[in-house]
């Protein structure tokens, strides 16, 4: 079995919100006795372990406690009960620009910051080259960070960040400040760190990109762990939870004005959501011959056609597909802004085709996912389990995947 390297025990946090706060040193003094206040439970006994090497999303509602629970995590806060066990070295990203001096130079703060993380100064001059390739801030580097942009401000700090070698990352939405190719390169880089075996925690409304990156998610509500599973199968269940209060909260002749998206399978799981300003239409698997099918050996190529409608022309727009094998498993994903660096235009109408050489698995059912969303994850339209497609060879290969090979025997 994994080592476990974070072990969260029945963690409870609360905090005091005053109602009646001074306005001066003097008030708060003479009528410290007077202060009156609320306690407000944030969590209320979360329990949760991470073993070495998985990806773990933290989702909820704003105001759920996750990014609270990331703060403990990285020492920022503690439990007012419970326990939180760490192992290894820690690196976080939780407030833009957290760590810097504004007075000093983007080299500067890269020295501080690093240090921050546990670093030696050697070890901090044998990094400092990638570092600064990294945030492409080679041109800005030696000005004091008060000039930089927020964007600048969230190359350099995710720079560091990546760069410490940490066991464990530590991520709270930092990822949705930034233009697009910037966060696709990050997002690559956060694949290639997951690849290497460290142990990632990201807080994110972004579902599609938890998707694509994260082992599990954990659903934090009402201060307890809600569901904590596979994201394929939290993240409707959220979505679903997080429809109905909308409906609760809001009219349903304005949702239809608004043209959401909400669609349920026969069992009362929601298929389908997002915004409505863009929407898929259709979308079929066609086959080399140009016909449409759902069977295909391991190596037979086939094409996913979509026909889309917006409401208006978007410039901001990002395609994902993801596709799963039977028992929930993330077989493969992407999307238009990790293979391109940029978000896609869309029209008000038209069509997006994509080409796949052949998918190189065993035999067995796959659903696809697919979704047109923003590049920070906002979904105009997210449509679970649209297709299904069958792959089966001759000789029934056991295993996962399916390798092209032969023999040469002398």
């Amino acid at each position: 079995m994994s080592e476990v390297v974070i072990d969260v025990r029945n963690v409870k946090k609360m905090f005091r919100v005053y109602r009646d706060r001074g306005n001066t040193l003097k008030d708060r003094i003479l009528f410290a006795g007077r202060r009156k206040y609320e306690e407000h439970w944030v969590l209320n006994g979360v329990s949760f372990e991470v073993k070495r090497g998985e990806a773990v999303g933290l989702i909820g509602q704003n105001g759920c406690g996750k990014s609270t629970t990331l703060k403990m995590l990285t020492k920022i806060l503690y439990p007012d009960e419970g326990t939180i066990e760490m192992k290894g070295r820690v690196s976080s990203l939780i407030e833009l620009g957290a760590g810097f001096h504004p007075d000093l130079s983007g080299r500067e703060n890269i020295y501080t910051n690093a240090s921050i993380f546990g670093l030696s100064r050697k070890e901090i001059d044998e990094r400092l080259e990638d570092i600064i390739a990294f945030s492409e801030l080679e041109a800005f580097i030696d000005d004091p960070v008060r000039t930089y942009s927020s964007g600048m401000y969230m190359r350099l700090a995710f720079a560091v960040a990546i760069n410490v070698d940490a066991d464990i990352l530590l991520i709270d939405e930092i990822l949705a400040v930034g233009d697009a190719a910037f966060q696709a390169k990050c997002f690559r880089k956060l694949q290639e760190i997951k690849g290497r075996g460290t142990t990632i925690v990201i807080v994110s409304h972004a579902m599609s990109q938890l998707e694509l990156i994260c082992d599990r998610s954990i659903w934090i509500a009402d201060g307890l762990v809600r569901m904590d599973g596979k994201p394929r199968d939290v993240h409707p269940r959220y979505m679903e939870w997080m429809s109905r209060k909308t409906q609760q909260e809001e009219k349903k002749e304005d949702e239809r004005e608004n043209g959401e998206v909400s669609e349920t399978d026969n069992e009362g799981n929601l298929k389908r959501w997002g915004s409505g300003e863009a929407r898929m239409t259709g979308v079929k698997v066609i086959g080399a011959d140009g016909t449409e099918k759902t069977d295909f050996s391991p190596w037979d190529p086939f094409t996913i056609h979509i026909d889309y409608t917006a409401q208006k022309p978007l410039e901001d727009a990002v395609i994902g597909l993801a596709i799963y094998r039977s028992d929930g498993t993330l077989v493969y994903g992407t999307n238009t802004l990790i293979d391109t660096s940029s978000p896609v235009t869309l029209q008000t109408s038209g069509t997006v085709d994509l080409k796949i050489d052949g998918l190189s698995a065993a035999n067995g059912s796959y659903s696809i996912d697919l979704a047109i969303h923003r590049p920070d994850g906002f979904n105009y339209d997210f449509w679970r389990d649209i297709c299904t497609i069958q792959i089966a060879d001759k000789v029934q290969t056991p295993g996962e995947i399916a390798l092209s090979h032969q023999w040469d025997i002398h």
